[in-house]
């Protein structure tokens, strides 16, 4: 709320990045929503969240959609500060606000398919079989049908992107070193570029992989509910948890970082009286 609140505040929405830095503040916050719902749902009927029932189907479906909104910003905007940087030295193709948009409607276009599809059909509500043991009603084929593809694209498009970004500013840094030109700000965006793709890498290794891996552990498993009580559940809860901080850390990373929070909060309050303008981060 406090990344939506100032992106508006601030006009910075007018830039395509801002866009989607300001969707992906949307996306967490459903995450954390769905997140508070299914908590909620868990101490007032730990029953159904752990034999599952009708009642989990549209929390669980909600939070599907919000985490695989956050995976599908989180790759689009690796592609476009790739874009921005390697197409900045042509006139042929920017990318502009429609861009921006677009990208913004077929990542919830997406997200919200493949997250209701337990919603039209694909559960095991009325099945013994195939049905998942940490997340009942959902079936596990449903599991692996959305968690290793959007696991592997979330860690190799934003890797690939990111690593192309570092070696294009080398690039750049070296050619004008042999003109005799000053490469402090090359050097600096390096660093920079590199420092932030470290922290993307660890945030989603941190955040997804233990959800990736109790959708490996459903596909093997075949025990029942009461023989993985509470281990298992606990390692669910800490699943999620865990994609909730990375709801916390999104906002750190992409828009607000510790240092300017202070400051951008401050140009908001005094924004009114004197129409100071907020540095774009």
């Amino acid at each position: 709320c406090t990344v939506i609140f100032t992106r508006v505040a601030t006009k910075d929405l007018h830039k395509p990045i801002s866009i989607l830095f300001c969707n992906l503040a949307f996306s967490d916050l459903f995450t954390s929503f769905s997140g508070f719902w299914i908590s909620m749902l868990f101490i007032t009927n730990p029953d159904i969240t752990i034999f599952g029932s009708k009642d989990m189907l549209a929390p669980y479906a909600l939070y599907t959609m919000s985490i695989l909104s956050t995976i599908y910003n989180l790759v689009s905007i690796g592609i476009e500060r790739y874009l921005a940087v390697a197409e900045s030295m042509r006139t042929r193709f920017r990318v502009a606000r429609n861009h921006s948009i677009a990208a913004v409607f077929i990542n919830w276009f997406l997200a919200f398919f493949l997250g209701c599809l337990p919603l039209m059909g694909w559960n095991c509500l009325h099945k013994e079989k195939n049905v998942s043991v940490l997340y009942s009603p959902f079936c596990v084929d449903y599991l692996i049908f959305i968690g290793i593809p959007n696991v592997v694209l979330a860690f190799i498009i934003p890797l690939f992107t990111y690593l192309r970004i570092i070696i294009i500013l080398r690039k750049r840094k070296l050619r004008m070193k042999a003109c005799g030109q000053a490469t402090g700000t090359y050097k600096s965006a390096e660093i920079q570029v590199a420092r932030t793709s470290i922290f993307i890498w660890l945030l989603a290794l941190i955040s997804y992989a233990p959800f990736f891996a109790g959708a490996i552990f459903d596909a093997t498993n075949y025990r029942c509910q009461v023989d993985l009580y509470p281990g298992a559940y606990i390692f669910r809860n800490c699943t999620a948890m865990l994609i909730t901080m990375n709801c916390l850390g999104n906002p750190i990373i992409y828009t607000l970082k510790l240092k300017t929070l202070g400051a951008k909060l401050k140009a908001l309050k005094c924004f009114s009286t004197n129409h100071a303008q907020a540095c774009t981060i």
